[in-house]
């Protein structure tokens, strides 16, 4: 990727995202043993089209229907794109949560990575704060899956930092802060 495109890129960031999360095509959990949480375009505040394609990281929150708010603010790692290692037709938005290193469901995966229950009709908030790297196309699920890992550490990482910007949109994620 060239440097403007990447410094196109990081301009459009953050990005605030609510939906709701709805079914994929299960290859996160079952194929890589990391699951993602798939937005759905429709119910998306904002279009799909004009996201930038990538690997992200930020933070999200999920609102279960049976409930106004809960307080969980997962570090994520999140892909915007068309899978390309699967050739997708439509552009997607996933990110895997990342549990906290103490919690059980932090290696509860086949690959050892977070697994928590189904979200399916749950809403989400999404900030997408900052980017990893461009989507790639992979030779083999086993390479994807190590790519996807480091990308789980440098997005834990990154959200770990304390800079203005990260802890305003992991505040905005917790709706502390108005969209």
């Amino acid at each position: 990727m060239a440097a403007t495109e990447e410094t196109t890129i990081t301009e459009m960031l953050p990005i605030r995202l609510t939906s709701k999360i709805i079914r994929g095509f299960n290859r996160g959990s079952k194929d890589l043993g990391i699951p993602t949480a798939n937005l759905c375009r429709e119910e998306s505040n904002r279009s799909f089209d004009n996201l930038p394609c990538g690997i992200y990281w930020g933070f999200a929150r999920v609102i279960a229907k049976n409930e106004s708010s809960t307080t969980e603010v997962y570090r994520s790692a999140i892909s915007i794109g068309f899978n390309p290692t699967y050739g997708n037709n439509f552009k997607t938005v996933e990110p895997h949560f990342i549990a906290n290193k103490d919690s059980p469901e932090r290696t509860a995966s086949i690959c050892r990575e977070t697994l928590l229950r189904d979200f399916y009709g749950d809403n989400i908030r999404l900030s997408v704060v900052g980017y990893l790297r461009p989507e790639l196309p992979f030779e083999g699920l086993e390479k994807l899956t190590q790519a996807i890992k480091n990308d789980i550490v440098n997005s834990e990482r990154l959200c770990d930092e304390s800079n203005e910007v990260t802890l305003c949109e992991k505040e905005w994620v917790s709706g502390s802060l108005l969209p």
